[in-house]
């Protein structure tokens, strides 16, 4: 199995990445055996990896950062780079590569402290792989010191460092950090695909899989969540109730404590087991004793780490909101379909009752304005507004029509 092959409905950035990692490989060869490198090359030391939501933009940055680290020997006998089964490939892609670096926003923003040893590392040779790889999951949350700090390393590159950039698009980069960087473009993966790629792959069953690729329109990690996780098929389910529930004001409120609490629930689960093992190692590693009693001078180090889980887990339940609003989206957009009569597939079949009720009760006015506070909620939940008082006024306004 190739690094490529989660990549669904992206033929032409694999060809891109593809072409690239053999002349990195080439690259690499030659100056190990100290001969002159290929007179022309498809790699470049920073790349942008751009495209909607649940287009594969890290998993694709993190197949070519195993492609760069393949050390297949079938290489030698003209082989592509990104075998998927040697140790270079199988490390990177499962994030403990020694020379693969990824980065991700804990809360809101990427801090420049949060930057500054991954900066210092692109500096350094590899220390075991082929090349220094620099994964930034989340580009479009870099502050403006965090983002300074990745431009300075983006301008002067040490030789054998490749930096890794995704967003959601070009203009949530930095022009002077975009411009420095080969710019992929990924696509949504069309609906069968994605449903093809969830029978071949995890075994779901087709109708399952044609369903949950439908419901999510093509976003491959929600599909395969839905598919094999019965709590995120519950939550989904209590979403799409939401657009019945907002008939009187005590049913708004009630949605929007619903919407929050099952939010705030998700990140808390999500976030115990990680939070647990991140405290034990970093106890283990100042040296706590047997009773759990910390040594003197390191609090500040603690309560450092705790800052940073907690604005994870702010960010946690966030994200958690944005795609419950994701499923609201999808059910008006369904229920706009219906009223003007659209071709378009609709992506809530299951619920295929109450679409054409609901279409029935309202003008495609009334459902526009639905969508757009869904779309104002979003905005405020952006701001750092109290994420309760965001989605009861969202709740509030799909009453109001």
């Amino acid at each position: 199995m190739a690094v490529w092959d989660d990549l669904v409905g992206q033929e032409r950035v694999v060809a891109t990445l593809d072409a690239a990692a053999r002349d990195a490989d080439a690259l690499v060869t030659a100056a190990a055996a100290d001969t002159p490198p290929p007179p022309a090359s498809a790699m470049t030391h920073a790349w942008l990896f751009t495209g909607p939501p649940g287009a594969g933009r890290v998993a694709a940055a993190r197949a070519f950062a195993a492609a760069l680290q393949c050390v297949s020997p079938d290489r030698a006998l003209g082989g592509a780079p990104g075998c998927g089964f040697c140790d270079g490939c199988h490390t990177a892609l499962l994030g403990t590569h020694a020379d693969v670096s990824a980065i991700a926003a804990d809360g809101a923003q990427i801090l420049v402290a949060d930057m500054r040893d991954t900066v210092r590392k692109s500096y350094t040779a590899p220390a075991v792989g082929r090349w220094q790889v620099i994964l930034v999951e989340d580009a479009e949350r870099l502050n403006e010191k965090s983002a300074n700090a990745v431009l300075k390393a983006v301008e002067e590159p040490a030789p054998r460092t490749v930096w890794l950039l995704c967003a959601p698009s070009v203009e949530d980069v930095l022009p002077t950090i975009r411009s420095r960087c080969r710019l992929l473009t990924l696509s949504t993966p069309a609906v069968d695909a994605v449903a093809d790629m969830l029978v071949r792959r995890d075994g779901i069953e087709p109708q399952v899989a044609a369903q949950v690729a439908r419901a999510t329109q093509g976003h491959i990690d929600r599909a395969r969540r839905l598919a094999t996780d019965p709590r995120a098929r519950e939550r989904r389910a209590a979403v799409l109730k939401v657009p019945l529930r907002v008939e009187d004001i005590g049913g708004c409120l009630k949605a929007a404590q619903e919407l929050v609490d099952a939010a705030a629930e998700d990140s808390k689960q999500i976030a115990e087991e990680h939070d647990t093992k991140e405290t034990d190692e970093l106890k283990a590693a100042l040296g706590a004793t047997a009773g759990g009693r910390m040594p003197r001078g390191t609090a500040g180090v603690m309560k450092d780490l705790e800052d940073k889980q907690k604005r994870r887990r702010t960010r946690s339940q966030r994200d958690s909101l944005d795609l419950a609003l994701t499923d609201l989206t999808g059910v008006y957009r369904d229920v706009l379909a219906l009223q003007l009569g659209s071709r378009v597939a609709l992506a809530n079949t299951d619920i295929q009752d109450t679409l054409e009720r609901l279409a029935r009760a309202s003008s495609p006015e009334s459902t526009l304005r639905r969508i757009e506070a869904i779309g104002a909620c979003r905005v405020a939940l952006d701001r750092n507004v109290t994420p309760l008082l965001a989605v009861e006024a969202m709740t509030v306004a799909l009453r109001a029509g």
